[in-house]
């Protein structure tokens, strides 16, 4: 097993990451920027060593800084969470060459299905099936409107590099499409340091499907279940669930095997997410491949029991998984609700501040993943996501009914949060009966507002 890891990552997932090495023995250590000196992973990991300023660029996307405190403090390996450096494979590269394990997959997997564009030809050529689109990156806006014009609109230009849905812009019609080009382009490049783009077919009213994966350098793949995603705002995943109402026991199978099949064909290690698209007609599309643990990967560890992070420090350590896909069993229902530190009367505007009071909900079946307490000030440096409220129950009835109790035990004061809108959706018919798409939030969004504002009404009347 490894003796020392750095976590080259902030927030809630440095705390998840920090827990799990505790429970197999191995020291942590964590790094801040200057902004997070009082962050709860500086504070509970084996030893802590601040990088740099508060701005990312400075600190967690510094790779020399953080290679030479791994090195400086006799770390063996490299943790990246997710976002920052997790999908960079440069980094996974220098991580290699410095003599470090990087908990992760390789560079060269990185680069082929981290690249949108990439990962979409090895999935074709695995079998796997992809929506109509540019088979390779786009040589600029002559060639997306001839290939727009062919798939027929409304198309998705992408950036191939991107994540989070930045670099992403929807195209209704032909007049549109230089504008939101150069657009995602530029946003692409801000973000990622990449303009590559591509294009594909925008499915109408689909379902976001994902797929989680875990392989060995053994050669075992195994996939553990879906989670549905579609609960979005902007792209930005806000509600997600497992197992998804729209999968029959059939379906389920297909796009299990065809997650597995792209992974493999990948020659992948460690953790990893096969997302795809689900139509109204029940066809389903590969869409991307998150070469990293996902925000959402707790949802998978309720219904399976399988503790992901782990299963990365095992894997990185050179041991093969602890289980088979024989052993997968699905049990029960969870559901997640990701609180974010933002307004969503004032277009979801984030509101870092400090954290005057906090109460986190518990129970049977409530698991709440978060680096708050109070007195914590939230910086506005980073991104929003401040809390992750889970339930898990023996039906999807029930889960829902949990979550809503868990969410009216939350309190967090302060500054505004999203969670009086996911308590919200919790009650919504057409999320109750199951019935929704990546286009719920919005068309539901100004009546849930209303909604919101109305019972604030009426509890300070």
């Amino acid at each position: 097993m490894l003796k020392r890891v750095l976590i080259a990552n902030r927030g809630e997932i440095a705390l998840r990451i920090i827990r799990a090495c505790r429970e197999l023995d191995v020291e942590t250590v964590a790094v801040y920027s200057q902004a997070d000196e009082s962050s709860l992973a500086a504070q509970v990991a084996t030893r802590s060593l601040c990088i740099g300023p508060a701005r990312a660029s400075d600190s967690y996307l510094n790779q020399e800084a953080l290679l030479t405190a791994a090195k400086a403090t006799g770390c063996d390996a490299i943790h990246p969470g997710y976002g920052f450096l997790s999908e960079n494979p440069d980094f996974a590269d220098r991580c290699v060459e410095a003599g470090l394990r990087y908990i992760g997959p390789s560079g060269d997997v990185i680069r082929k299905m981290g690249s949108k564009a990439a990962a979409r030809t090895l999935a074709q050529n695995a079998g796997v099936p992809v929506v109509p689109g540019s088979d390779g990156p786009l040589s600029g806006v002559v060639q997306a409107r001839e290939l727009a014009d062919r798939v027929g609109y409304p198309v998705l230009l992408k950036a191939s590099a991107g994540g989070g849905g930045r670099g992403m812009r929807q195209v209704d019609g032909p007049e549109d499409l230089e504008r939101a080009y150069q657009a995602a382009q530029a946003e692409a490049v801000a973000c990622f340091g990449n303009g590559e783009m591509y294009l594909e077919k925008l499915i109408l009213h689909p379902r976001h499907i994902e797929f989680q994966i875990m392989a060995d350098g053994q050669g075992h793949v195994v996939h553990l279940g879906e989670r549905d995603c579609s609960i979005q705002r902007r792209r930005q995943k806000l509600v997600e669930e497992s197992p998804s109402r729209a999968l029959t026991p059939e379906l389920r199978e297909r796009m299990g095997a065809a997650a597995v099949a792209a992974a493999r064909a990948a020659g992948y290690v460690g953790a990893g997410t096969v997302e795809f698209v689900l139509s109204p007609e029940g066809d389903f599309y590969f869409i991307e491949m998150n070469t990293r643990i996902q925000v959402e990967h707790p949802v998978t560890e309720l219904v399976t029991g399988v503790d992901l992070v782990r299963e990365q420090l095992r894997v990185a350590a050179g041991l093969p998984l602890s289980f088979t896909q024989e052993d997968v069993r699905v049990s029960g229902h969870a559901i997640e609700c990701r609180i974010n530190a933002e307004d969503p009367e004032h277009d979801f505007h984030p509101c870092p501040g400090k954290t005057e009071f906090l109460h986190l909900p518990g129970g049977p079946g409530v698991r709440v993943d978060t680096a708050l307490y109070t007195g914590y000030e939230v910086p506005p440096y980073y991104d929003s996501l401040v809390a992750k409220v889970l339930v898990h129950a023996p039906t999807r009835l029930e889960a829902i009914r949990r979550m809503r109790r868990a969410l009216e035990e939350l309190v967090i004061e302060g500054y505004p949060t999203n969670a009086a809108l996911a308590h919200l959706i919790m009650h919504d018919p057409e999320f109750v009966r199951g019935q929704y798409d990546t286009s719920f939030l919005d068309r539901n969004l100004e009546k849930l507002l209303e909604l919101a504002r109305t019972c604030d009404h009426l509890m300070d009347g």
